[in-house]
Order: C-alpha cells, then sequence, then structure tokens
C-alpha cells in the first residue's frame, strides 16, 4: 500500500511540473485571471459549472470570490450553476444538456464571464453553457484536461492542464488553477490588500 501512496504522489508531483513548464499553460492561467478580473472591475459577474467534481471545484470557486479566499477584501459577484431546483426542472423539462445554459439565459448579461469545467472537455451540458455564453456576449475561459475539444474550441482562454491519464489527476490541477485564479483576480482588484 505505500507503493500505491508514493506511486500517487508521484504522478501529482509530475502533473505539477508538466504545468509549471509548460508556457502555454502559465500564459493561459494568466490571461483568464487578468479576464476574471477586469470584467468584475467593469461590474460583471462570474458564473461557473461542471460536473460531479467539476461541479464541486466550480462552487470553490464562486464561494472563494464571494466570500473570502486569504484576505479581507469585498466580495465579489460570483454563482456557481448548482441549485439542485434548477438543475432538476430544467433537466425534467428541457434535458440534462440544457441546466447551465437555461441559467446563464435567465441571469447573465452581456460582460459576465463564465468559468466552464470539464475535465474532458466534452461535456454536452458544459459545452452547451459555453456555446451560450458565446451568443450572449459572456466571457468564457475553460477548464479542461485534454487538447483539441470542443469546449476549448469555444472559449476565449483555455486552460488545459496536464494532468495524465486520468481523470483525478486532471482534477487536482484545476483546483490549483482556480486558487491561482483567484489569487490573480485579488491581487489586480485589491492592490493594497496584504498578500
Amino acid at each position: 500500500m505505500r507503493d500505491c501512496v508514493e506511486q500517487a504522489l508521484a504522478e501529482a508531483a509530475e502533473a505539477l511540473d508538466r504545468a509549471r513548464r509548460s508556457d502555454a499553460v502559465l500564459d493561459a492561467i494568466t490571461r483568464a485571471g487578468e479576464l476574471l478580473a477586469g470584467r468584475l472591475e467593469q461590474g460583471g459577474r462570474a458564473f461557473s459549472c461542471g460536473n460531479g467534481g467539476s461541479m464541486c471545484d466550480a462552487m470553490h470557486f464562486a464561494e472563494e470570490l464571494s466570500g473570502r479566499f486569504r484576505n479581507d477584501r469585498p466580495g465579489m459577484a460570483a454563482t456557481a450553476i448548482s441549485d439542485p431546483s434548477h438543475i432538476s426542472c430544467v433537466a425534467n423539462d428541457y434535458g440534462y444538456e440544457q441546466v447551465f445554459s437555461r441559467y446563464l439565459e435567465a441571469h447573465a448579461r452581456s460582460g459576465d464571464v463564465l468559468l466552464a469545467i470539464s475535465t474532458s472537455g466534452t461535456s454536452g451540458n458544459v459545452v452547451r453553457a459555453a456555446e451560450v455564453a458565446g451568443e450572449m456576449g459572456v466571457h468564457c475561459i475553460a477548464l479542461t484536461g485534454h487538447p483539441g475539444r470542443r469546449l476549448g474550441e469555444l472559449a476565449e482562454v483555455e486552460i488545459c492542464t496536464p494532468g495524465g491519464r486520468y481523470a483525478d489527476r486532471v482534477q487536482e490541477m484545476h483546483i490549483k488553477v482556480i486558487h491561482i485564479l483567484i489569487e490573480l483576480t485579488e491581487r489586480i482588484r485589491y492592490p493594497d490588500t496584504p498578500q
């Protein structure tokens, strides 16, 4: 069992090292942080969505922006599309593929930003949300784990983390990226707050 623990940590470290050495990943995270901070500064709102563990990440992203990350500063407008009554209503009436896009149609406006999370980059309801975001003038940041997938093609900025063969490694990288995006947003929007 100790070998399994060491292997898991080695794989996680390798994924992190690949991200640290990738100009494409570093540049994409930087651009996404600047985009997010800029839209919030201009009165836009952030929305986030994903399925399963990615929904948990979407919720964590929103609560760290609207609540508190590391330091005290004003709350920022962020919502995860995770309301069970909305999701079950839309899934029942329109199909699961529409659960995130219908929420954007009801609540988002041009100039807002969507963080669309899918480890595969092919989740139908997340892809549909990105399509609707584009139609509405909502900026889209995609957080994926495989290049060349539909979600990344729809995004203004795609952050494709080199997580490896399994979704759990990709998700581990995603939460690291999410924390960096929040930190960048805080640093840009509230530069006088101690870091």
